[in-house]
Order: structure tokens, then sequence, then C-alpha cells
């Protein structure tokens, strides 16, 4: 809708934007390198972040960054995840049907990460999502998962993906045996002004914008009222666009990022 007004070719603030048009900043490029070295070592590593600090976003672009013909990607987000149906999980992405008792279907997934290592020369690369939700009882599982020919080795890289309260939780002594094991970990901050700034011109210019829309002062109201958090970035811009495209305004400025916040985000 707003596309045309702003003579835009592609929608800048949405989801499906392709990972290799995505905005990163630091940090989360060096936790791409972080994933990637996780990836060629079979590291445990967990990542954590406030909600929309660009979680999926780092992993959608480590997905596609890593080379198919040397990894195989298995990706899990259930937040009744138990460790039956974990391993089911794991088995079906590998195209087998899993034995029913847990005990069996684990060493079922040994053998068959076994076999996809001698015969097609894959790593697996396994990451968990949504992991805040996960219970002491699939924690302690991913535990037992990794002892891997008398600990000597670990059958996967296995990747936690989850809030900032999945690290709180891993804090506590109850799951001291987890924390210990830990390869990696990474947390994902908050934007600061100058990476707003940068984030939405970036989107703009993925978008095909010819010209500046958002004013310096806009931008301002947009950071104080996202706090950084690139979800909520998203979602004021889209709502910024549409309703100046409605009032045919070309220029988005604080004055406008006021009343759409008050009048339709608050």
């Amino acid at each position: 809708m707003f596309e045309k007004f702003y003579d835009l070719k592609n929608t800048p603030f949405s989801r499906d934007i392709a990972t290799d048009q995505l905005y990163l900043t630091i940090m989360l490029e060096e936790t791409l390198g972080r994933l990637e070295y996780a990836a060629k070592r079979q590291l445990f590593t967990v990542v954590t972040g406030d909600c929309g600090t660009g979680k999926t976003t780092i992993i959608r672009k480590f997905k596609d960054y890593l080379d198919s013909s040397q990894y195989l990607v298995m990706y899990l987000a259930d937040s009744q995840l138990t460790p039956r149906h974990f391993y089911k999980g794991m088995l079906e992405q590998l195209g087998c049907e899993a034995k029913f008792y847990r005990g069996d279907a684990k060493r079922q997934l040994h053998r068959e990460i076994e076999l996809m290592r001698a015969m097609h020369n894959l790593q697996p690369v396994v990451i968990v999502d949504e992991a805040h939700l996960l219970d002491k009882e699939m924690l302690e599982e991913v535990r037992f998962l990794l002892n891997f020919k008398m600990d000597a080795e670990s059958p996967m890289t296995l990747i936690l993906v989850g809030q900032s309260e999945l690290w709180d939780k891993l804090q506590l002594q109850a799951y001291a045996a987890i924390r210990q094991r830990i390869d990696l970990q990474c947390k994902l901050p908050h934007l600061d002004r100058a990476q707003v700034g940068q984030y939405i011109e970036r989107h703009l210019a993925y978008a095909g914008g010819k010209h500046d829309i958002f004013t310096d002062t806009a931008i301002d109201e947009i950071y104080k009222f996202s706090s950084g958090t690139a979800r909520i970035i998203n979602k004021v811009c889209t709502h910024c666009l549409l309703y100046g495209s409605q009032t045919g305004k070309k220029l988005i400025d604080d004055h406008i990022v006021k009343f759409v916040i008050q009048g339709e985000l608050t």
C-alpha cells in the first residue's frame, strides 16, 4: 500500500527479508562468527537475548551461510518439547521413524548421525529455538545426549536459542552440570541510537528508497519508544509509513511518530 507512495520496490520492515540484505551490527557479526566456529568444532552453544533483539534473524543468517554439502541443519521450536519428542523430531528430519522408548530413540539417533558422518561426510547442527521454555527434564536430556563415545567427543553441534531468562535459569545450582558443558555463550544486546538509524537506513535501501523518509528527530522518537528492539522498530516504522501514505506525508518527522505511537501502538 505505502510502497507505491514512497517509490519503494520492496516492503522495508517485513520479516521475510533475504538474509543477505539484513542489517547486522558488529555484535551480530561477532555472534555469527562464533556460531560458525561452533559448527566447525561441534560445540554446545547458548544464544540468548531479549524479545526482538535478533535471535531468529541471526539463526536464519547462520543457517543460510552454512555449506549444505558439509552440514545438515536440524531445527526444532516447541514450547512443550519433551525428550521423546526431541528424538522423534530429530529422527524425522533424518528420514527415520523413531523408536518409542527414549533410550532406544537416543541410541538410534546416535547411530544415524554416525552413518551420516561416515557415508555422506555431513556434520549435524541442531538448533533448538524457544529454549527458555524447556523444562529441567529436557535440559538434563541435553547433557545426556552430548555424552558420546565415553564423553570423548560430541555427536553434533547443539545450539540452544532463547530469551534472556534461559541464561538466568542456567545460573541456578540445579543446572550446574548442564552449565559446565556449555562451550560458547552469546548474548544479543539492544541497538543503540546510531544503530537504529543505520538499521532504518539499511532496510529502506533494501526496499529501493532513493531519499530519506524519516527525519533525525523521528528516529530519536523511534529509538526512545523501541529501546533499540528491532521488532518494535519494524512495527513503528511500518505504522508510520502507512499513516504517511494515507495523509500524503513524504517525510516522516517526530510529530508523526509520536502521533502514531500514541494513537496506534500504546
